[in-house]
This record gives C-alpha cells, sequence and structure tokens, in this order.
C-alpha cells in the first residue's frame, strides 16, 4: 500500500528531508518499499492523509513502568531521598499481578497514544509483574526491550531480593520471555548501589553467554556518585563497576551521565554505549544538566528518555522539547549550543531507533514505525514549510493530535 502526505523525516543530527506530497511504500508486511516525493503510477492502494505530517514515530530509550502512576507527584526531593521516600514504596506495590495489570494497561496504551513505539524501559525486581508489563506492550503495539530489576542490597523494606533469589528470578524471567515476539530482554541491574558484586559479576557473565542487552543508571547526581565512590575504593569512576563485571560495551544504555567528564565520555564513546539524556528527570530532582553537546561532540551515542516518574512527561514531543530547554540552560551557563528543533527530533527518534539495530529515518526494507499527525489545531499559517510545522507540532502537538500510528508496520492506532 502507499501512505501519502508530509513526510518529514532525519537521517542525520540536525538535517531534515521533508517530502510535501511525499509517499511512502510498503510492502505486505509493512515495510518501507520506496520514499518518494510523489504519489507512482499503478494500482496500488493509497491511504492519502492529505497534508497531514508523516513523522517517525517516537523512542523512549530510558522509564520506569512502575512509576507510572507517580508521574507528577514527589518532586521535592533530590534522587536518593526521593527513592527511598517515594519510588521504592511504589513499587513494592507490583507484587501485586492485579495492580500490576491495571496499571501497564493504561501505561501501554498511553505509549502507543502518544506515538511512541520503541522503548527501552525498566520494571519492578517482580519477575511476573515485569511479565505482565511484557504482554500488555505487546498486546497494544509496542515494541522494544523490557527489564526485570535487579537489586539485592540497598532496597529498603519489601524492595530487595536476595543475591541467589535474584539470579533464579532472572532466569526464570528470561524463559517466561520466550513467548513474546515485539518485546526482548534486556538486563537491568538498577544501578551499583543496588547490587553486590556477585551479582554484577553474575549478571556480566549472564550477558556474555546470552548475547543480552544491559541498561543502568550512570553519574546521575552528586551524592549517588559519592556513594558509588565509597562503595567501589578499587574503581576511579563510577563506569568502571559495570566495565569492571562485562556489563559496559555496544548494546549498553546508560541514563543520566549529567556529571560525566571528559574521560567518562571518552570510556563511552570507546566503547559504543550509549547514553539516554532524560532532561525533565534532571531538572525536577536538580540533579543538573547532561552535556550533551559534549556528548555528540566527541562522538558518543546520545538518545532520550522520559524517565518517568522523574521525568514528568511521558509524551516525547515534550521529552524533546524539555531536551531543548535544557541544553539552553546549559548554552547560558557553559556556553554549550543549544540544541535545535531538528536535532531534538533526531535524538528522539533516529538516535533511539538506531539503538535497535535499525536503520536511520524510513530506511528501505525496514518494518514502519510512523505517526500522522493532524497539526490543523495549532497551525495558525498554511503558509508554514514543513520544517516549520514539525517545529510548532513539537512544541504544541497532544497525543489527540495524532490520527494514525504504525508500530513495525502493523496500524496499531
Amino acid at each position: 500500500m502507499i501512505l501519502r502526505g508530509t513526510i518529514v523525516t532525519t537521517t542525520e543530527l540536525g538535517k531534515l528531508t521533508c517530502l510535501p506530497g511525499g509517499c511512502l511504500r510498503l510492502d505486505e508486511q509493512g515495510a518501507v518499499l520506496d520514499c518518494l516525493p510523489e504519489l507512482p503510477g499503478g494500482k496500488e492502494p493509497v491511504t492519502d492523509y492529505g497534508d497531514r505530517l508523516i513523522l517517525q514515530s517516537f523512542s523512549d530509550l530510558h522509564l520506569h513502568g512502575p512509576q507510572f502512576p507517580q508521574v507528577g507527584m514527589g518532586m521535592d526531593l533530590p534522587l536518593l531521598d526521593w527513592l527511598n521516600t517515594y519510588t521504592f514504596p511504589l513499587e513494592a506495590q507490583f507484587a501485586d499481578l492485579k495492580y500490576a495489570r491495571s496499571v501497564y494497561e493504561r501505561l501501554a496504551k498511553a505509549l502507543i497514544d502518544g506515538g511512541t513505539t520503541r522503548v527501552a524501559m525498566f520494571s519492578s525486581l517482580h519477575t511476573d509483574a515485569t511479565l505482565v508489563l511484557m504482554e500488555e506492550l505487546e498486546r497494544a503495539g509496542v515494541t522494544g526491550y523490557v527489564g526485570k530489576v535487579n537489586m539485592d542490597r540497598n532496597g529498603g523494606v519489601n524492595l530487595q531480593e536476595t543475591t541467589e533469589e535474584s539470579k533464579r528470578e532472572t532466569l526464570r524471567w528470561l524463559d517466561g520471555c520466550q513467548q513474546f515476539q515485539h518485546i526482548r530482554p534486556i538486563l537491568t541491574p538498577r544501578f551499583t548501589p543496588s547490587c553486590t558484586d556477585a551479582l554484577m559479576a553474575w549478571l556480566g557473565g549472564l550477558a556474555r553467554e546470552r548475547g543480552l542487552p544491559v541498561q543502568s543508571h550512570l553519574s546521575e547526581n552528586d551524592a549517588e556518585i559519592a556513594w558509588v565512590r565509597e562503595l567501589h575504593p578499587d574503581c576511579a569512576q563510577y563506569w568502571e563497576t559495570y566495565h569492571k563485571y562485562g556489563l559496559w560495551g555496544p548494546r549498553t544504555l546508560m541514563a543520566h551521565c549529567v556529571h560525566s567528564d571528559r574521560r567518562e565520555r571518552t570510556a563511552m564513546r570507546d566503547h559504543g554505549v550509549t547514553v539516554v539524556h532524560c532532561a525533565d528527570s534532571n531538572l525536577n530532582l536538580c540533579s543538573g544538566t547532561a552535556p550533551v553537546r559534549q556528548l555528540l561532540q566527541e562522538g558518543v551515542s546520545v538518545a532520550l528518555g522520559s524517565d518517568i516518574a522523574g521525568g514528568a512527561q511521558l509524551f516525547m514531543p515534550q521529552v524533546i522539547t524539555a531536551s531543548i530547554r535544557a541544553s539552553k540552560i546549559r548554552a547560558m551557563t557553559h556556553g554549550d549550543a543549544p540544541l535545535s528543533a531538528a536535532e531534538g527530533y533526531y535524538l528522539g527518534t533516529t538516535a533511539g531507533q538506531q539503538f535497535f539495530g535499525a536503520a536511520p529515518g524510513f530506511g528501505v526494507g525496514e518494518k514502519l514505525h510512523a505517526v500522522v499527525v493532524d497539526d490543523s489545531r495549532f497551525a495558525m499559517d498554511p503558509k508554514r514549510t514543513p520544517e516549520e510545522r514539525l517545529e510548532r507540532a513539537l512544541y504544541q502537538m497532544e497525543p489527540a493530535d495524532i490520527v494514525a500510528v504504525w508500530s513495525d508496520g502493523r496500524k496499531v492506532k
């Protein structure tokens, strides 16, 4: 079939390709055959969206599923106090599978309604609730990675495993993951203070043995960094606590990296680690503003994450614009060049999809991940260029303005 509309895509940081009246030709499996500037001849069925925007769907590479009920709450404390006061008690409730399903069903729908089709998500430490989360995401049409959290220390009441429990439950969870087609497992040591050396070493071995990706947190908060230094006096920097156990490489996602200096940034670049920038969360918890421009200039891969519930917005256009605003704070305080709308769009789409092995933009041969946006509600001037319309959409659109969503070649909204 053919989809027709105003196509705006990005294959390179800061550069847009705009095709008013452009067309996406799809095969029977929903894979892209061509991205064309005009309607081709032939008898293929056409879905004509007129002047509506056809954009790449969004990728959220860091969010906490069980924190969804907490979005927009508890922003009065710094990170470590926030975790102990609000987040850990909430996550403990996910031992109740009925509660877990009620939350995760709503979360999955909210992601698709907002045009987010790819995720890398933390669950809680509960195996069965993690499988429920994966089931609900798969049912809604979301693709990507979900991880059962590992934490055998510093979890507090009702949110801590023994080392042996964590190992056993991780293996049971991996067995249960085989039923899913579009949601895959990712190993998830919560962060270094939550995992003993023995558990970290075991997870590193498991990652090598099974070829599994890894996600965790890095250099988010000054107090956290100092705590890691106390726990690992043999490591000069935070990143080394992951590297020494085999949890640091090209299939590793590290969220935040707010306080990563040049040496830590170089280690990320040299080992192919992807940084997930979570601007809204970093400001809400007063963690700081990450050096995104420096990371990009130094060749580090950077994508975006909502980081709910430290971040108060699940809708990725708001995450993108929060990242742009945070970059302007860096511009005022450190002199870094701020992000443009085109760069933010790239970081919220192509940068994330490349972690999943997909070609940039609407790559030929790739299953379609796309959203169709009706911007007539807020497009005041019909003479605006596609580039201007994209920028306005990022700042003004709401989930209700998304009239269609494709995920992995399937129309899911």
